[in-house]
């Protein structure tokens, strides 16, 4: 198997865990997502990146976070409604300018984007989209056999 080279120009999808995205499901009520940090805070999860979509009635935040095993945890202890979704998450080399060929390489592979958002750091310095697309497997190997860098969740962990 071919593995990534030092400048990031490998051909397959990385070995690894694959990025899960937790949606958290939250009354649209003042401080409900500050309780929501400040839980993963005190058990020393860190959010790096989000996506949040506000409705009249509810909220629904998107996470990738640093240790999603405790969030899930966490979140059936406290009884906290969430769902899960696997991601694709591509590091951009040369930044934004990048987007326009990640995008036209999902298209010609006939795979559908549902959501986009960027992650809050910068793995390995560079910045990185987290994708929600119809095949995350497929999706993430069509990625990595045009020259991008698939991201795994051991990347994105500290």
């Amino acid at each position: 198997m071919d593995t990534d080279d030092s400048t990031g120009n490998g051909s397959q999808v990385e070995e690894g865990t694959a990025v899960l995205q937790i949606s958290v499901f939250l009354p649209n009520r003042p401080g409900a997502f500050v309780s929501i940090l400040d839980l993963l805070k005190k058990n020393h999860v860190v959010v790096l990146g989000l996506s949040v979509q506000d409705s009249i009635d509810n909220t629904v935040v998107r996470l990738v976070v640093s240790d999603p095993d405790t969030v899930e945890t966490l979140f059936i202890e406290k009884g906290i409604p969430y769902n899960t979704t696997e991601l694709v998450v591509v590091e951009l080399r040369d930044g934004a300018e990048q987007m326009p060929d990640c995008f036209r390489t999902l298209l010609n592979a006939e795979t559908n984007i549902h959501f986009i958002y960027p992650l809050l750091t910068q793995p390995n310095g560079r910045a990185a989209l987290a994708l929600c697309v119809e095949d995350s497997d497929f999706g993430g190997s069509m990625l990595s056999k045009a020259g991008f860098r698939v991201l795994r969740q051991e990347d994105l962990s500290r």
